[in-house]
């Protein structure tokens, strides 16, 4: 799903990253993949109360609204695929669906009431917003119940469902993900493994230093030479992505504990020397850094003086 942004109320780059994956998440339980586009407000309480007074005549703080595009009568947006064709936006080739705007204070405040995170707060009211959008409602129990279902559902595509837990950063520190919620989409990304051979599937998650993360899984091959493991598949597709410094890389497996290979530490030292490395497997987790795995090692400060960086 497209998002488009207004940003009254700054985010840290790694939730607005997230607050992507989250809505990609909800297209794709919907059934509608990514061709669903809305317009995402994120402002301050003044601003909300702005927006309420204008758009609904109350004078009240609300933690998010959403403004609907398109109307279902019956059924959601799944049903009614020439509606959306009649919402299609030229330019993107998207169906708009409308506009949600979230507070961003109120969801602090909520995440501390409910014991969780901002991200997962900030996920939730997104996720809620977007379900409206779409045509889900809760005017009754069997309509709360079906709208639950896929904001929970689609929560849990991204490790932020009702388990999440992270601890609320204090003032001037930035939000960022949870070495556990690393954890949790390394496991998710190794049931994708594709090990046929050595039946030791691996799964990897890259932080970049922009808060986006980038997850990778060990993709086998007969000719055991070519086969690539998770951690220089979630390199490979970061890179690709632009994204070329990095703080941290989460690695799980079952069996035994994976720690990078001497290739992959080689590979990981070109974008991040000093990156923290958490591994774990069955009941077990470990933390080290790529410089304690490789020590003096050779990267692109050793060529052509430090001044070598690939285009």
């Amino acid at each position: 799903m497209r998002l488009d942004w207004r940003l009254d109320a700054p985010l840290p780059p790694v939730a607005q990253a997230l607050l992507q994956r989250t809505a990609d998440a909800c297209a794709t339980r919907e059934g509608l993949g990514g061709r669903l586009q809305a317009f995402v407000w994120v402002t301050d309480e003044a601003g909300m109360r702005r927006i309420n007074a204008a758009q609904r005549g109350v004078d009240a703080v609300t933690d998010v609204l959403s403004f609907p595009m398109v109307h279902f009568r019956k059924g959601t947006a799944r049903d009614h695929p020439g509606r959306l064709r009649g919402a299609l936006d030229p330019d993107t080739g998207c169906a708009h669906l409308g506009d949600v705007v979230l507070c961003l204070p109120r969801a602090r405040d909520q995440a501390a009431d409910y014991g969780h995170g901002l991200l997962r707060e900030l996920c939730y009211l997104l996720t809620h917003g977007l379900f409206h959008l779409m045509g889900y409602d809760h005017t009754g129990p069997a309509d709360t119940a079906a709208m639950r279902a896929m904001e929970e559902g689609s929560l849990a595509a991204v490790q932020m469902g009702r388990e999440a837990r992270q601890e609320t950063p204090q003032d001037g520190e930035e939000e960022s993900l949870t070495d556990q919620e690393l954890l949790n989409q390394a496991l998710s990304a190794m049931r994708n493994a594709y090990a046929p051979y050595s039946g030791f599937a691996v799964g990897a998650c890259l932080l970049a230093t922009d808060g986006r993360v980038f997850t990778g899984c060990n993709v086998e091959n007969a000719s055991f030479g070519l086969t690539i493991c998770a951690e220089r598949a979630a390199l490979c597709k970061a890179v690709s992505e632009g994204a070329k410094t990095f703080t941290a890389i989460a690695i799980a497996a079952r069996g035994a504990a994976p720690y990078p290979c001497g290739a992959c530490r080689q590979v990981l030292h070109e974008f991040g020397p000093g990156m923290r490395v958490l591994v774990t497997w069955d009941e077990h987790t470990d933390q080290t850094t790529l410089d304690a795995l490789l020590p003096h090692g050779f990267g692109p400060d050793a060529l052509l003086g430090g001044k070598g960086e690939g285009a």
